[in-house]
């Protein structure tokens, strides 16, 4: 590995307490699982599609599952591992194709959310982050090709579950050196 990469995919510890030595797409914090939890016990099963903007902004949306319509081409980042069933996340074919080489971060801040996502009332918002993946990682990930919703639709799925980490900056840490840089 080069310096300046990531380890931080190399070993995840899933929901039991497990090494996992896979890549995810994206993982969510332990807060944001928190309240997915409890939207979960208030709205039964639930779905994640990363907005690509408009009038909700850039936002993941939390909706009842089924109530947003998963296109053949919307791409699956994965599924969380909140819950028996966990949680799926979506995003469109052309955002994802931006956003490949990027590990997306489910987070949650106080505030007000997406007036169409379920944690509006609650007084919390999830928030996307982002940690760019490093020449290994993407490497990687480009032997396991994305799941569609075509494929989902034909019973494909992916064979790990997305993890919970503690914070956001288990994740997406300050690389080395940089700190100094923007505090000088």
């Amino acid at each position: 590995m080069r310096a300046g990469d990531d380890q931080r995919s190399s070993a995840i510890e899933d929901r039991h307490g497990e090494q996992r030595h896979d890549v995810a797409r994206l993982v969510i914090t332990s807060a944001a699982a928190e309240l997915l939890g409890a939207l979960r016990d208030k709205h039964g099963p639930l779905m994640f599609h990363q907005s690509g903007g408009c009038c909700d902004g850039s936002s993941p949306m939390c909706y009842p599952s089924g109530d947003f319509i998963v296109g053949d081409r919307d791409v699956l980042l994965g599924v969380l591992d909140t819950g028996e069933d966990g949680v799926p996340v979506w995003i469109s074919g052309p955002q994802f194709q931006v956003w490949k080489h990027t590990q997306l971060v489910i987070d949650v801040v106080p505030g007000r959310g997406g007036g169409f996502s379920l944690e509006a009332p609650e007084g919390m918002r999830f928030l996307s982050r982002g940690r760019a993946f490093s020449a290994d990682e993407n490497t990687a990930l480009d032997a396991s090709p994305a799941i569609t919703g075509a494929d989902y639709e034909r019973g494909e799925r992916p064979p790990d579950r997305a993890p919970v980490v503690a914070t956001a900056v288990d994740a997406c840490p300050v690389p080395a050196g940089r700190a100094a840089q923007v505090k000088g």
